[in-house]
């Protein structure tokens, strides 16, 4: 079984879930939970999209088991449905924007550099470290408050707000070093 610690089901239970034995595949689904959630939250936009990559992942990992090469690479397996499971969130964000708050519609153009510039700003945070980009997420698209996500994080709110600087500076210049789609020109 998983704990809070991080570890991982046993060989041994992978092993025979990947046999087939109904009570490891479910022990092994159960154990797998907590760590999947992690990886769900510290990757995904939003709460409810962490949720729902954290179930899809658990689905896969119960109906393709077998599928598993080495049991020792259970985790990275997971980490990359999770993940995978997490840009199918937000391409789906991207193909249905949000419509203008004025009720108006955007021309089509308007929409296609709307939807560029949110993959623009959607690839340089994917690009950040992950300690960063958690923190980030977690406190600028969640909009958690800086208490909650020191907490969360075992960090310092001082050291949280140093963090979240560095990120949004790395952020910043990014988004500064590569081409402005809406005006056609370099930032």
């Amino acid at each position: 079984m998983a704990d809070r610690t991080g570890h991982w089901p046993g060989e041994q239970l992978i092993v025979a879930a990947q046999g087939g034995d109904l009570d490891s595949l479910t022990a092994l689904v159960s154990g797998a939970h907590p760590n999947v959630r992690r990886f769900a939250h510290s990757l995904c936009a939003t709460p409810e999209d962490a949720e729902d990559a954290a179930q899809e992942a658990l689905i896969i990992l119960y109906r393709k088991i077998g599928t598993l090469r080495a049991s020792g690479a259970l985790a990275s397996w997971m980490f990359r449905i999770v993940r995978n499971e997490c840009l199918r969130h937000a391409r789906a964000v991207l193909r249905d924007p949000v419509p203008p708050r004025d009720g108006s519609v955007l021309s089509a153009e308007d929409e296609v550099l709307q939807r560029l510039e949110a993959g623009r700003v959607a690839a340089a945070i994917a690009a950040l470290p992950a300690d960063q980009r958690r923190l980030l997420v977690m406190r600028d698209i969640q909009g958690l408050s800086g208490r909650t996500v020191a907490e969360t994080l075992g960090l310092s709110t001082p050291a949280m707000k140093s963090r979240l600087h560095r990120a949004r500076s790395a952020l910043r210049q990014t988004l500064q070093a590569s081409p402005d789609l809406t005006s056609g020109r370099m930032r």
